[in-house]
């Protein structure tokens, strides 16, 4: 079974990854690049997925959007792609589900979240004790600059008052450097940030694939 993954290079889509991995399935990772602050999509580091996908061993494809266009855009990729399934990194957001599973209906394809409303707190101890994540944005209360660029478990230990444990209200996102999965591991060299007082972005400036 062929499916694409919608892949963005944070926690939750490596994650997914993991589990269609373990399901024997023909993988392509679905990469979409979106206007910032999507309100679908991550924006921060898309173009170094290509290292992740390197690193795990997988075909990807781009896929460049507006606001206005993306359902088309994703929609002509994953029929060009004649995939069987489509498998998300989705936790809570029925706003991000009913859009992409309307997609699979109109393919008539399933959709996959094996995220979905799982245990928060044991998916984050299983994200923590075997992933290398670190932050790439923050945009909530409470989270400032000093954890863009930094390991996500100093965030999750800081226990910021109202924040989603794995920042599913659009509180920040992530980049997974390493997983069990991969073949290689990505070394991260420099980060170009950004703050403007609300909300800030860590962006790969300089990194590496070493072997493991």
């Amino acid at each position: 079974m062929r499916v694409a993954i919608l892949f963005s290079g944070g926690k939750d889509s490596v994650f997914a990854t993991f589990w269609a991995i373990t399901q024997g399935f023909e993988i392509v990772l679905v990469t979409v690049k979106p206007p910032e602050y999507s309100m679908m999509f991550h924006h921060p580091n898309v173009d170094a997925t290509k290292m992740q996908a390197e690193a795990i061993g997988l075909e990807q494809v781009f896929v460049e959007t507006t606001e206005e266009n993306w359902r088309d855009k994703l929609l002509g990729a994953l029929k060009g792609l004649k995939v069987d399934g489509i498998v998300t990194g989705a936790i809570e957001s029925e706003y991000q589900k009913r859009r992409i599973d309307s997609i699979g209906d109109e393919l008539g394809v399933p959709t996959y979240a094996p995220l979905w409303h799982k245990n928060k707190q044991d998916l984050m101890n299983e994200m923590l004790e075997n992933f290398e994540i670190y932050v790439t944005a923050v945009s909530a209360e409470g989270l400032g600059p000093e954890f863009l660029g930094e390991p996500f478990s100093k965030l999750v230990n800081a226990n910021i008052k109202n924040i989603h444990p794995l920042l599913e209200g659009g509180e920040g996102e992530t980049f997974v450097t390493y997983a069990p999965f991969f073949k290689k591991r990505i070394k991260i060299k420099k980060w170009k940030k950004t703050w403007d007082g609300i909300r800030g972005v860590a962006e790969i400036e300089n990194a590496e694939l070493v072997v493991i």
